[in-house]
């Protein structure tokens, strides 16, 4: 995609200007914070919601505190998810996790340091612009969609039924919450901050919701046919885990077949619209048919 490398730079260093430099009695948490945060990703949720925000013509500089917010919900979940309690992995892209590194006492403070921080940080957009109704808007859904009635929520189903018989409308709420939340969230706070109507919003968020269940079931491919070195962990980690995912129910061939669906009603959803991003079209194909 072009551009994509200077993109994902600019984001970087968007993310690193609200990060903490570790000092003080708290320093080891923010070293966990900034080790975490540092290891790199492909930042696709702060893209997706600065290229929202372009395609409803937002040019502020008050999306940057939220796309960096997101990057800290979004790793303070993987944090999480990393601890033996939950998943027990060991490395992440590449290299060994937090736990690993600083304690499973350490990563669990430095997961709930990033989730407090991240709020901390999206609140510094109050002041960047003189229209708070946009910002008020985007805040109210940071603070729910990463939490029980998002991510969290299916966070806890998933932990519930692993190991258990999981049939396809539990398979769906877990991916839609789990893994669609943090994408919804992400392209409707875009939209939100550059002023798009409550039904625009809407569109946006099916549109996500349905790009979140591509992706995840992408994810759920790449576990199986992937290469570790593609993914940075090692695969077949939803088997051992005894997860059920949507390769598990439907098999290889129909899990494909879904992610071509999915991703060509995204586009058309996508097209629908009087606004356009050519390059947030680009970027929702790449990113549902990724290889790592």
């Amino acid at each position: 995609m072009e551009n994509l490398k200077a993109r994902v730079a600019a984001i970087e260093s968007i993310i690193q200007s609200y990060m903490p430099q570790p000092e003080g009695p708290a320093a080891t948490v923010m070293e966990a914070m900034n080790y975490t945060m540092n290891a790199g990703g492909k930042r696709l949720r702060p893209m997706l919601m600065q290229e929202t925000y372009k395609m409803f013509g937002g040019n502020g500089r008050e999306i940057e505190p939220f796309m960096a917010a997101i990057e800290m919900i979004h790793t303070y979940s993987l944090v999480h998810d990393d601890l033996p309690a939950l998943d027990n992995d060991d490395y992440r892209r590449g290299r060994k996790t937090a736990h690993v590194v600083y304690g499973e006492a350490m990563a669990i403070l430095a997961g709930d340091a990033l989730l407090n921080y991240a709020y901390e940080t999206a609140a510094k957009a109050f002041p960047m612009t003189e229209d708070l109704q946009p910002v008020v808007r985007a805040y109210t859904i940071l603070t729910r969609k990463p939490g029980i009635y998002g991510m969290i929520g299916g966070q806890t189903a998933d932990v519930e039924l692993t190991g258990k018989a999981v049939n396809e409308e539990d398979l769906s709420y877990i991916y839609e919450n789990k893994t669609g939340a943090l994408i919804e969230a992400s392209m409707m706070i875009g939209a939100c901050l550059a002023n798009a109507t409550v039904e625009e919003v809407k569109e946006i968020e099916r549109l996500a919701s349905i790009v979140g269940r591509a992706f995840q079931i992408q994810d759920d491919i790449l576990d199986v046919e992937g290469t570790e070195e593609e993914l940075g962990k090692p695969l077949h980690s939803d088997e051992e885990n005894g997860k059920v995912t949507y390769v598990t129910l439907h098999g290889l061939t129909a899990a494909k077949a879904e992610v071509e669906n999915l991703s060509q009603q995204a586009v058309k959803i996508l097209d629908g619209f009087s606004k356009e991003n050519p390059f947030l079209r680009e970027l929702i194909l790449a990113l549902v048919h990724r290889r790592n």
